[in-house]
Parts: C-alpha cells; structure tokens; sequence
C-alpha cells in the first residue's frame, strides 16, 4: 500500500527483457530484497539491490497495463516506499494494482492552477469518481 507521495524522482539505468534496473538514493534507505517500491505507482518487489541501484521485474500482464513498458535507458520515474504501519498518512491509499494508462489530452491555465484534463480506457470509466482520488504515474491526486 503506498500513499500517492511521490519520495523521489528515480532513473531507468538499465532496461532488459523481463525487468528495469533503477537508480534511486532516498527510497533506498532501510531497502531490503523482497520490500515493494512503487515505480510510476506500480507496486514492484525488489529483487536486487547494488550500490545506488535496485532491481525489479516485469511481468507482461504489468506491461501490458502500465507504462512500463515504454520505459528507456535515462527515463525518470516516480518512486514510493510501501507505506509502514503508524506513519502518516498523506495523499490517499494507493494499492500500486494499476488497471490501465490514460493520456493527458489538455492543460489550461486556471489561476495560479493548471486545470489538466485526461482521456482513460471506456472499460475503466465505470471505476473513476467524480471528484474523487485517483493516481497518475504514482501521484496521488485529490
């Protein structure tokens, strides 16, 4: 479970069949093989830990619904520690489960806001509140 609060901007080092390498610093702290880090909001377990680098694998079914599979060597992604028990809770529950991917299809300048407006999957539309929390690329938006 993670919160939607993006701990640190990580980059794709290395890209091979089955699974990313990424280099990161803060969310490596107290990291250890097995422990889920969000990668663009997708819940992944590390597999390998090297200097300031960890290793996660893919599976087709994530690529198929993530963006993870467009990812290449030098891309920044966002990434989350799996919230720990008695830490506060920012954003919103996030499982890092990701359903499908959207496209921003519009920004407009709203005061000091920017007003974005995204297209989504038919298929996902019944599951999208009005108003309500949903996560883009692992942000938390309410």
């Amino acid at each position: 479970m993670f919160t939607g609060i993006v701990e640190e901007m990580g980059v794709v080092r290395h890209v091979r069949p089955g699974g990313l390498v990424i280099q990161a610093h803060k969310v490596l702290e107290g990291t250890k093989i097995g422990d889920s880090i969000a990668v663009n909001g997708t819940c992944l377990t590390v597999t390998d830990l090297s200097g300031d680098s960890f290793s996660v694998d893919t599976v087709p079914e994530t690529l198929r619904r993530t963006n993870l599979g467009e990812l290449g060597l030098g891309d920044a992604v966002n990434l989350e520690r799996a919230l720990a028990f008695g830490e506060r809770m920012g954003g919103h529950f996030v499982q890092g489960h990701v359903e499908g991917t959207g496209r921003m299809v519009a920004q407009e300048p709203d005061g000091e806001a920017l007003l974005l407006t995204f297209s989504a999957l038919a298929e996902l539309m019944p599951y999208i509140v009005p108003k309500g929390f949903i996560a883009i690329d692992g942000i938390s938006l309410t």
